[in-house]
């Protein structure tokens, strides 16, 4: 059997700040990025609709976490206090994997800086 991935795209602009680097480096002061979310599911499809999942339906599964980044404070959500790109990708896929158990993938980048971090997973 042939297995698909499927992505979905959604962006989000947030604030942050990080505590790394000498107490001068800019990323300690407040400030926000544009952020692309890519989240993947990879099955085979089903006989009947001939896909892996409506992407209806994965892009309500994302919806929520993305309204919650959207236009935030990214330290003050738990799980994000230190948010850097590696933290973000983590987390999005820990609030992902209920809904989606074949969740094999999450990439968060800054477009506008060309940064990116993916964190490929096991589904289920």
């Amino acid at each position: 059997m042939t297995r698909c991935q499927l992505t979905k795209s959604v962006t989000f602009d947030a604030a942050h700040h990080l505590n790394q680097g000498p107490a001068d480096h800019p990323y300690r002061r407040l400030h926000g990025h544009s952020f692309r979310l890519d989240v993947t599911v990879e099955d085979v499809p089903d006989a009947a609709d001939h896909w892996v999942r409506d992407f209806a339906d994965l892009a309500a599964a994302i919806e929520d976490v993305r309204a919650r980044l959207d236009h935030s404070f990214l330290n003050d959500i738990p799980g994000l206090e230190t948010p850097t790109l590696e933290t973000i990708c983590l987390w999005v896929a820990n609030e992902l994997r209920p809904a989606l158990p074949n969740l094999v993938k999450v990439a968060v980048s800054r477009p506008s800086l060309g940064e990116s971090c993916a964190m490929a997973f096991v589904p289920g």
